[in-house]
């Protein structure tokens, strides 16, 4: 098993993306309340955790609690949107203090629609400079890319001009969009149908596998990624048992999750994909559970890949 745990330690940023999951409030922890959340991890026998925002890069302590967090034994990497850490001198500071892993979110290869979706001019050029200094300060980074109406035709795209100008980025990670209490509920033209990006998605897969890359993919039912069910990063958590821990910068506080369930259709009670798959998140509300098929591929194999690894 692999826990890893989230602290939001502000949900201040510089973009005003229109998918945005947390949206910008005034809230930043305190360092010591920071320093906190990472003991209580270390004490629950967490493998790592994952500093996220809001964007982390704006709080000024983020270094420094980077470096109590590997003095405590815990590994630390950082959800980025990669607009500071275009600055090469702050990369090597993040560096120096202990940070060895990072995820940038990039959601185009196109600018225009990365521009359109961030509300920032620039970003992609900006997000881009990030990974290029990550690679001069030695730092491993991964790409996050949330899934919506505008990029599901790009993410065949995206990796292949990733992988083309930065071949030491060998992991990406898809989030298909969560719609609700976000600004996507505000901007309901950047909700997507789920066939939109069936096609994209498994393109992008298959080219990164052949490359010998890894990758994950949140919230997408199983019968959208069956010949890559593996990577489905909730079949991974069901399969292995494992929870994960989010301390949000809201109402919600601390959520524990050890279910990994989300809505199921009619046509997952035939399913034989359905034991390990957590279904399809906001189901008639945003997605329709209409989109869902069953799968009749053995389950077995999956699993076992999944616990060999």
């Amino acid at each position: 098993m692999a826990n890893l745990g989230y602290i939001q330690v502000t949900r201040l940023c510089n973009q005003k993306c229109r998918i945005c999951s947390n949206p910008e409030r005034e809230a930043t922890l305190s360092i010591g309340d920071a320093k906190g959340m990472v003991d209580d991890f270390v004490a629950r026998g967490y493998d790592g955790i994952i500093l996220t925002g809001g964007e982390p890069t704006m709080v000024p302590y983020l270094p420094d609690l980077i470096a109590y967090a590997k003095a405590k034994g815990i590994h630390a990497r950082l959800i980025t949107n990669g607009q500071r850490l275009a600055d090469l001198g702050l990369m090597r500071e993040y560096a120096a203090s202990g940070l060895d892993h990072l995820h940038v979110s990039l959601l185009s290869p196109d600018p225009a629609v990365q521009d359109f979706l961030t509300c920032t001019e620039g970003s992609l050029g900006r997000g881009l400079k990030t990974l290029e200094n990550a690679g001069i300060a030695g730092v491993n980074v991964d790409v996050n890319t949330p899934i919506n109406h505008y990029n599901a035709a790009h993410l065949e795209a995206l990796v292949r001009m990733v992988v083309q100008r930065f071949p030491f980025v060998a992991h990406f990670v898809w989030n298909n969009l969560d719609p609700s209490m976000n600004r996507a509920s505000q901007n309901p033209d950047v909700i997507h149908h789920l066939w939109e990006f069936e096609v994209p998605l498994f393109r992008a897969m298959r080219f990164l596998d052949s490359t010998g890359r890894s990758f994950r993919a949140e919230k997408v039912p199983l019968c959208y990624m069956a010949e890559f069910a593996w990577a489905s990063t909730e079949t991974r958590k069901i399969v292995k048992g494992e929870e994960r821990i989010v301390r949000f910068l809201d109402e919600k506080g601390m959520v524990r999750e050890t279910l990994f369930q989300h809505g199921k259709a009619d046509a997952c009670r035939i399913c034989r994909f359905d034991p390990i798959c957590a279904g399809l998140f906001d189901m008639d509300v945003h997605y329709a559970s209409r989109e869902l098929f069953p799968v009749f591929l053995d389950p077995e194999p999956i699993r076992q890949r999944i616990l060999d690894e």
